[in-house]
């Protein structure tokens, strides 16, 4: 994790003595990046966040012991390892990334407790389903951010389940009290498939806890499909086979129940990966080891927009390679598929030809912040012509990127790293509160450090 105040001013002139790298600014929680113009190396990438805490949920309700490897350490899969351990779930670490969950086979040992989530979407969905079906008194709350996360689908959707879930303060978003109520899912739950695909991912791994065949009926357009696809593939690993008719219609076979497969291990984060793809399209040549063009995660095809924009991509089982090409292009690019890296893409259209839009990313207005509003507004302190709309936005760049913008990250860990690769167009840069990156990545500016030049 970058260092803060006092801890920078040695490190700083060893640093910038060495390669004029990274240099933290005096000034609390700010980092001055230097103006590159190369990035090459090999990067080990952490764990995938989304992997990361379905696999420890499932484990948690499993039948049998699981040996988790290669788990993301961050802030979010934290917040989940504090719950669980609060649930009563016996949780041991084994190694850096390795844990040995012992499993509750869908009861929780602890029927009360209050739960602190921090931002942590991953967490905070998921857990809501599935303790909605658990027979118990718990208090889910986070920071202020995820107080106005919207939720209000998710327990709807479990209420129709006859969910006792009571909001403690405004309609529609956590805080949530959750008390003990009689179950009936009987009837298809229809939750909207339009704001974010979290809601259905929770209702999916969480109803094999009735024990009862249940049906759940998507209401519109679903979003971000490949994270849904993500937790398939997970339950399934887990014992438990859902059946899908199309995007509509998912049906959870009675009697179901979580085994444990023993041992798992977690892909590397496709999203994560993003940032240092782009990064060798726009200024070099880069390797990114962890997963490859099979990966579940739905992410990993940001590396087919990058070969759209002109870059090179070249795959292989567990790698990615990233290279430059003659000439980045612009993209008008439904990114559905792709919700998460395509805020990369909106980085990687500052130094494109012509003007490139994004659409389809109206679930970036819920997320850590107003990811869209976000994006705008700092995409305009380095010269780029922008438009936003509800659900699209649009880059023209500037001819010359402009130099020492500092960058506001609204407390979200993908606006930081993103806009670290603004370097490599050869200006300084200021990001604010770096340490924002400690979400899904606590030690991404020293890992990108290594590549630049």
């Amino acid at each position: 994790m970058p260092e803060t105040n006092g801890q920078s001013a040695n490190n700083n002139s060893r640093h910038h003595h060495q390669n004029s790298s990274l240099e933290l600014a005096n000034t609390m929680e700010q980092l001055l990046l230097d103006a590159f113009h190369h990035a090459n190396g090999e990067i080990k990438l952490p764990g995938s966040k989304s992997i990361s805490n379905r696999t420890l949920l499932l484990a948690a309700l499993s039948k049998g012991t699981t040996l988790i490897r290669d788990l993301l350490i961050s802030d979010d899969t934290n917040r989940m390892l504090d719950a669980l351990k609060l649930l009563g779930v016996t949780l041991d670490q084994c190694g850096e990334h390795d844990w040995k969950v012992t499993g509750c086979a869908g009861q929780f040992p602890n029927k009360q407790a209050d739960l602190f989530l921090g931002n942590a979407g991953t967490a905070f969905r998921p857990l809501t389903a599935a303790l909605a079906l658990s027979h118990g008194h718990y208090h889910l709350h986070g920071v202020p951010r995820m107080h106005e996360r919207p939720i209000g689908d998710l327990v709807d959707a479990l209420r129709q389940a006859g969910a006792g879930i009571a909001y403690e303060a405004n309609n529609g978003f956590p805080p949530l009290n959750i008390s003990p109520a009689q179950l009936d899912v009987r009837n298809p739950i229809q939750i909207r498939g339009d704001v974010s695909s979290q809601f259905l991912t929770a209702l999916l791994m969480a109803l094999p806890l009735t024990q009862q065949q249940a049906t759940i009926e998507v209401v519109g357009e679903l979003i971000s499909k490949p994270y849904i696809e993500i937790t398939l593939n997970l339950m399934a690993k887990f014992g438990v086979h859902v059946q899908r008719d199309g995007w509509q219609r998912f049906t959870i076979p009675a009697n179901s129940q979580y085994q444990s497969p023993a041992e798992m291990y977690v892909e590397g984060d496709a999203s994560s990966a993003s940032y240092f793809i782009a990064a060798g399209a726009i200024a070099g040549n880069v390797t990114v080891t962890g997963l490859g063009q099979t990966s579940i995660q739905g992410d990993v095809r940001f590396a087919e927009a990058v070969q759209l924009m002109g870059g090179n991509i070249h795959y292989d089982i567990n790698h990615i390679q990233s290279s430059q090409g003659k000439a980045i292009q612009a993209i008008d690019l439904d990114c559905n598929h792709i919700p998460d890296a395509a805020m990369t893409l909106a980085i990687l259209a500052l130094f494109a030809e012509g003007t490139t839009t994004l659409r389809n990313i109206a679930s970036w207005r819920v997320k850590e912040t107003d990811r869209i509003a976000a994006m705008a507004t700092e995409l305009r302190k380095v010269g780029a012509i922008v438009e936003e709309g509800a659900d699209y936005i649009k880059i023209t760049p500037p001819a010359q990127l402009t130099p020492n913008a500092v960058i506001d990250t609204y407390d979200d860990h993908r606006m930081a790293m993103c806009f670290s690769l603004v370097s490599l167009g050869g200006v300084p840069i200021t990001i604010n509160d770096p340490n924002c990156v400690a979400k899904t990545f606590p030690n991404y500016f020293d890992e990108f450090k290594k590549l630049v030049s």
